[in-house]
């Protein structure tokens, strides 16, 4: 993060706020999340950005680096620990117990570089409630990132 850019800052600017604000809800609401912003970049005779990075899915930072990168991640932890692993972790960690090998090796990660913690560590969760949503550590909860070919107009 240190070394990182954080492009969200230039939206929080109070004229661009008031702006935004403005804009009547039903033109927010499109098929494709920051629409407009994207509209204001989409000049055929004079690209900004190539179409490929202009109309692209919108992914979280974890799957921005590649999905092969997560999934990866899931199979060497799926190597790393036996099912019946899994279950005995699944009775020691009375709270929040992990519901997955990833999710078990992330919990023996922090165990081992923290090990006297006794805090609780509030973490994001998906809500498993909300339609086409499944737990997953990685983050990738939403059933979009099944449909990698997906195309906007």
């Amino acid at each position: 993060m240190a070394w990182g850019l954080e492009a969200r800052v230039p939206f929080l600017d109070q004229e661009f706020m008031e702006l935004a604000m403005k804009i009547h809800p039903k033109h927010k609401l499109n098929k494709i999340e920051k629409y407009i912003l994207r509209k204001a970049f989409d000049n055929k005779n004079e690209p900004y950005l190539p179409e490929s990075i202009l109309w692209r899915q919108k992914e979280q930072f974890s799957d921005g680096v590649g999905y092969s990168w997560i999934d990866s991640l899931v199979d060497y932890s799926n190597n790393m620990y036996s099912d019946s692993e899994l279950e005995e972790a699944q009775k020691f960690y009375s709270e929040d117990p992990p519901k997955t090998k990833e999710a078990l090796m992330y919990r023996k990660m922090f165990d081992n570089i923290f090990p006297d913690n006794k805090m609780e560590i509030i973490r994001w969760i998906p809500r498993t409630d909300w339609k086409n949503v499944s737990y997953d550590p990685s983050g990738r909860a939403q059933t979009v990132h099944n449909n990698l070919d997906n195309k906007f107009d």
